[in-house]
């Protein structure tokens, strides 16, 4: 016992005392935390002008360090990626997430994203295009001819009918999916919450009044899904959803996955195909909103190649200019502001040595802002991806799904969504500022707007074209 707890010691002493690069000395006590609660993302941004590609800062005895370049992006995310682990914010995730592919490490991760992969797969993704058009087309049936929207929470609408269509078929209940949509947002939330203020520091198994609310709240999300988990492998598999070909899926000594497996997979699919898609959409909403010549041309293009039909998969190659809005959306609002890992052994990275068990933030919020990389870096600018530049850039400058082998799993669904639900809605609406409204962002676990996005919307028509694909 007492030889363990000299071991223990003589490894925080070590990460205490370790050689770090400059960074903000932040309060004694909390160090960086008061400052950075307050405004997360102008921190960083002063972090970055301050001490520039890499920084030490302090979050109470936690060290992370602010990786500002490709790079050393490259270097954690890819080519030294054995010798980190997902950080601990990420890992208290596993409360709502279990071991799915978002949460899960080593051997266990290697073998679902085996199994995962070829379900999201492009000929597997293309399949659902028509769901994606239908449910975008009902999102519009349900609008009036014009009037101010929290289009935020039309896209959280649609995406989520997507996500259950796609991932449980079209027999789930609207009432049950929609219950799932509402505790993940609340579980979100309180997880926030726990990670912005001194409860962070507890041990998980400490039931703090958040975390018994989130096991309540995840309970229902449970009953939901072992239910349609349990009806799916009633049906032995057969249906063209994800969850069918999860039920399915085996790995290369021919298991399949269990129940909780197949619950910890579809919960994660579930989150990042529902919220992260819904907020690239609203921004692309209000950035198109902002700049009435971005419209105009995106008008031009859906009306010259769709000609007031659907679209369809094969369109997405066809409209570049509809994509390129999409990639300038993911550049300036990425939802995924920050990636971070945690050190399992001592790496080098620049001039510095990280010692095992500091952690490191990516923010991609930062990089797809950085002017060497992007000209203009802060303008609403679609055009740039047009010419070749993402094949210019540093791998590392432009990453709004990560990278590595941990890159999102469902990077392509999430393009064609986004590409297929903005083209789908802008065939039939204008949209506008509210003078009122000023756009505030608040980074929790994805980066969400505060008070919705409001826009004016208003109908080009009357009459919608029929929905491709069969009725439900």
């Amino acid at each position: 016992m007492l030889e363990h707890l000299s071991e223990r010691w003589t490894h925080y002493k070590g990460l205490w005392t370790a050689e770090r690069p400059p960074g903000p000395s932040g309060n004694r006590l909390l160090g960086v935390m008061p400052t950075f609660r307050k405004d997360p993302l102008g921190s960083l941004e002063r972090f970055q002008v301050d001490y520039g590609d890499i920084a030490a800062v302090r979050v109470g005895p936690i060290h992370i360090w602010l990786l500002n370049h490709p790079d050393l992006v490259e270097e954690v995310l890819l080519k030294q990626q054995a010798s980190f682990r997902k950080d601990p914010v990420t890992r208290s995730l596993s409360v709502m997430l279990g071991d799915g592919l978002l949460t899960s490490e080593g051997e266990h991760w290697r073998r679902q994203r085996r199994r995962c992969a070829p379900s999201l797969k492009r000929a597997h993704i293309q399949s659902y295009a028509d769901t994606m058009v239908r449910c975008a087309l009902d999102g519009l049936g349900a609008l009036p001819p014009g009037g101010v929207r929290n289009v935020h929470t039309d896209m959280m609408a649609v995406t989520l009918e997507i996500v259950a269509e796609t991932l449980f078929g079209a027999a789930v209940d609207p009432k049950a999916s929609r219950r799932v949509g509402e505790v993940l947002e609340f579980v979100m939330e309180a997880f926030i919450k726990d990670a912005r203020s001194w409860r962070r520091f507890l041990p998980l198994w400490v039931p703090t009044r958040n975390r018994v609310e989130v096991k309540r709240a995840v309970a229902d999300i449970d009953t939901v899904l072992y239910d349609l988990i349990r009806k799916g492998r009633a049906a032995g598999g057969h249906g063209d959803h994800l969850l069918a070909r999860l039920i399915e899926a085996r790995d290369e000594d021919g298991h399949t996955m269990d129940d909780e497996q197949l619950r910890d997979e579809a919960v994660t699919l579930f989150v990042a195909g529902h919220e992260t898609t819904a907020l690239t959409l609203s921004y692309a909403l209000f950035a198109i909103a902002r700049d009435r010549s971005i419209q105009a041309r995106l008008h031009e293009e859906l009306e010259t190649v769709l000609a007031g039909r659907p679209a369809t998969a094969e369109d997405v190659g066809r409209l570049p200019w509809t994509s390129a809005i999409v990639s300038e959306s993911l550049r300036l609002y990425p939802p995924a502001w920050a990636i971070g890992r945690q050190a399992t052994e001592a790496v080098r990275l620049g001039d510095y040595t990280l010692p095992a068990g500091d952690q490191v933030m990516m923010s991609p919020w930062l990089l797809h802002r950085d002017p060497r990389w992007f000209d203009a870096p802060k303008a609403f600018t679609p055009e740039r991806w047009l010419d070749g530049l993402a094949e210019r850039l540093p791998r590392f400058a432009y990453f709004p799904f990560g990278g590595g082998a941990r890159i999102c799993v469902g990077n392509h669904f999430a393009m064609m969504e986004a590409v297929l639900v903005l083209a789908t809605w802008m065939q039939h609406v204008e949209v506008s500022m509210v003078p009122s409204f000023t756009l505030t962002l608040s980074p929790s676990v994805t980066l969400r707007p505060v008070h919705g996005v409001k826009l004016s919307v208003k109908r080009r028509d009357m009459v919608l074209p029929p929905a491709t694909g069969a009725p439900r």
